[in-house]
């Protein structure tokens, strides 16, 4: 069991000196969850381990792109050797076709790309594109979905603004906010209706096409072919986010996991190896619409990053070669997780809503079926608050929100599925 946090908690109060509220990101502050967040020193394969020297089995893994565990060899590997030849160039380099070259063959709608230094980038460019290429101004988004923190996407944006409670953010403009229109997810009769109240004027639609960022939310049969009709027959773009769901629930991510081919991708955290990277493509015709051949502009110093490109390349090349393997096996220890807790949950008499697709999934505390953002409000956060602190203690650590998803890599194995069994008995009996 982990010791307390003596040494993190100094770590912590340091930091109030001079972050607010002591982070980088609001989640990691632990204001849903209650506690003082531990401080990481170092992560290896499927194990964070803090500055009281505690282990805590990672259940989030940096948030996604830990598909292969922390420090995987071969990524480390070359970003050892990318980082003797200089950390940016602010020019070209061979590096960055190699990585897009991975990209285009296992996402085969993505014929031209751009690397960014961030999801948040990706989404907000690829709607600027979307913009430039339609001439056109609003854009639809979905109840609970996040594509980033950029000002016009910050519209029930789910993530870290629904643990706060917050509708929006302070600091945005009604102006800058006034042509999103955000829908409730899994709703067609919606999007039909805000395309005829919108005639010839809606520029995309961008959705996350299995919702992370509210928990996770797979779309309703028929939902996600539904937005690539509307889409056509209205003349505007359909951009998957699949800055989470990319390389995740399959090679190809959510798009070939479903059948669907969006207009624009924009993707993240896998395709840079856990380095700061981002990306977005799509149709040649569109993409090109970007300077310097196009008048959509978009720059970026660190773009193409030499330490994410080769970051990135390891663990794409890696998840290539061993595609085979790799998907069914997180897919069947996912599986064993999430199904083997709402079995102790349901002996336990706690009401728990589990949704997983492939390595990805959320436990929700409520016994309400969990098919949007309205949906997922309905659980009891403070239930989920409880079981997150006694898993801690238990050294399991899972997102600190009830309005993430976990993540399961190939650095799990049956040894991690039995410790959060374990883990997870004791602390739905409390």
């Amino acid at each position: 069991m982990p010791r307390l946090t003596t040494n993190s908690r100094a770590l912590q109060l340091r930091a109030e000196s001079f972050l607010p509220g002591g982070v980088d990101s609001p989640v990691r502050a632990f204001r849903a969850v209650g506690g003082d967040p531990p401080f990481v020193t170092h992560a290896e394969g499927a194990y964070l381990y803090d500055a009281d020297g505690n282990k805590y089995l990672d259940m989030f893994g940096s948030w996604g792109p830990m598909i292969l565990g922390h420090a995987f060899p071969p990524a480390v590997e070359a970003i050892h050797t990318a980082a003797a030849k200089s950390a940016s160039f602010g020019a070209s380099h061979a590096g960055e076709a190699d990585l897009a070259e991975l990209v285009t063959k296992c996402f085969p709608s993505v014929e031209r790309l751009r690397f960014v230094s961030s999801g948040t980038e990706a989404c907000m460019s690829a709607i600027r594109l979307a913009r430039g290429y339609t001439g056109r101004k609003f854009v639809i988004k979905f109840e609970g979905c996040y594509h980033g923190h950029s000002d016009a996407l910050l519209v029930k944006a789910g993530s870290g603004v629904a643990t706060f409670g917050i509708p929006g953010s302070a600091g945005v403009p009604e102006e800058t906010a006034m042509h999103t229109l955000a829908l409730p997810y899994n709703d067609l009769d919606a999007v039909r209706l805000a395309f005829a109240n919108h005639p010839g004027a809606i520029a995309c639609i961008i959705v996350e096409p299995v919702v992370g960022n509210a928990g996770t939310i797979p779309p309703a049969p028929g939902y996600l072919e539904g937005l690539r009709t509307l889409t056509h027959e209205h003349g505007a773009l359909l951009i998957f986010d699949e800055v989470m769901t990319g390389f995740r629930l399959s090679l190809g991510g959510a798009q070939s996991l479903y059948g669907i081919t969006p207009d624009l991708t924009t993707l993240g955290k896998i395709v840079g190896g856990g380095l700061p990277c981002g990306a977005f493509g799509g149709r040649a015709e569109i993409v090109n619409f970007l300077a310097p051949l196009g008048p959509v502009y978009q720059a970026g110093t660190l773009s193409g990053n030499p330490l994410a490109m080769a970051a990135g390349i390891a663990t794409l090349k890696h998840l290539i070669a061993h595609k085979d393997t790799i998907y069914p096996q997180i897919d069947t220890i996912t599986a064993a997780i999430a199904n083997g807790v709402a079995a102790l949950a349901e002996d336990a008499g706690v009401k728990l809503t589990t949704n997983r697709i492939g390595s990805m999934f959320t436990w929700f505390f409520t016994g309400t079926p969990v098919t949007n953002f309205d949906t997922a409000a309905t659980s009891d956060t403070a239930a989920f608050a409880k079981f997150h602190r006694a898993m801690l203690d238990a050294g399991v650590w899972l997102p600190p929100s009830q309005y993430e998803a976990a993540f399961v890599g190939t650095a799990h194995s049956a040894a991690e599925v039995d410790l959060i069994l374990q883990a997870a008995r004791e602390a739905l009996s409390l």
